[in-house]
């Protein structure tokens, strides 16, 4: 979900901060200066409060039993009865130990010949289905829907990015019908472009006087709102300009299939690590990437499999259909 001044906007990714400037005050929330969750990332802190506390080994409390007896004689048969069922217990627990440790216990070499699996399972969500590079959305660049003040806006958003000494780039630029525009800005100068609540609102409150100004000229309509977020922490990775980039992250690829066997190419996707690419020949190589998500293939709690780490697929950069950062929160 994307974090909004005031309100939470459902179906985007966590990290995405967001302000919505309809010409309204700002209204900043606690969350706005907690700290970033994942490396290079200034993303809030998710913290959850009023969790209920759990006390290991608590014995439960029998269905119709008085904690108030008459006599003592009642509690030594309740607590003889208790010491039964906590020696059952522990007998249960001492033999499923030793089923898990007899039996468990399976070399590298034993499953490698059994993965005959498509490394391209479906791993895309519905969400992504309409989502491509270049939309003016989360696949970044520009898209002025026909819009007659769309340029003059876009020109506005690019002065404001001037005014930041270039740290604050547009990623994405999207204007509608209905008035509304949509800024997406990344940041530099970190490492995975991903700007501060505070590079945020410095970069609304800045174009929001701007687009007044253009309205009381009459160069755009009247009304129209306002949206900053950042790119998001599954941002779409454009090809080949930022795959130095992201290099060491996992990556969700969906890309065209192709093969002597097969007559007609297919869509096929996974989760990936770039291994090289070459500009020149405009081709990359990817890997299996070692996230849970294909772990759990060879099977639960094992690790990749000798075929999965020796797994290549090389690709022209012509064929790939979506690159995006994969996250696996």
């Amino acid at each position: 979900m994307d974090l909004v001044a005031g309100r939470v906007v459902h179906g985007c990714s966590p990290s995405w901060k967001c302000i919505k400037s309809p010409r309204t005050p700002l209204l900043l929330g606690s969350w706005a200066a907690a700290g970033g969750a994942f490396p290079g990332c200034s993303c809030p802190l998710a913290v959850c409060r009023n969790a209920p506390s759990v006390v290991p080994f608590a014995k439960k409390k029998r269905k119709g039993h008085n904690q108030a007896t008459p006599d003592g004689e009642e509690d030594d048969d309740v607590a003889d009865e208790l010491e039964g069922e906590d020696k059952d217990v522990d007998d249960n627990e001492e033999e499923e130990e030793e089923d898990v440790s007899g039996d468990d216990i399976v070399d590298d070499d034993d499953y490698d010949d059994n993965d005959d699996y498509d490394f391209g399972d479906d791993f895309e969500s519905d969400d992504e289905q309409d989502l491509y590079a270049g939309d003016g959305g989360a696949g970044g660049g520009v898209s002025l829907a026909g819009t007659w003040w769309g340029k003059e806006a876009l020109a506005l958003a690019e002065q404001v990015s001037e005014s930041f000494d270039g740290d604050l780039k547009i990623y994405a630029f999207k204007a509608t019908a209905n008035l509304e525009i949509r800024v997406r800005i990344e940041k530099m100068s970190t490492r995975y472009g991903s700007p501060t609540i505070d590079d945020i609102e410095a970069y609304t409150i800045a174009l929001r006087a701007k687009l007044d100004e253009a309205e009381s000229a009459g160069k755009i309509p009247k009304n129209i709102s306002l949206e900053v977020s950042s790119p998001g922490l599954e941002r779409v990775i454009r090809v080949p300009d930022e795959l130095e980039r992201f290099k060491e992250r996992a990556m969700y690829v969906r890309y065209v299939a192709t093969s002597e066997d097969v007559a007609t190419p297919q869509e096929a996707d996974g989760v990936f690590r770039l291994i090289s690419y070459d500009v020149d020949l405009c081709e990359c190589t990817w890997g299996i990437a070692d996230v849970k998500i294909n772990r759990q293939q060879t099977g639960k709690g094992r690790p990749l499999s000798k075929k999965q780490r020796e797994w290549r697929l090389q690709t022209p950069f012509k064929l790939l259909k979506l690159v995006r950062v994969y996250s696996e929160c």
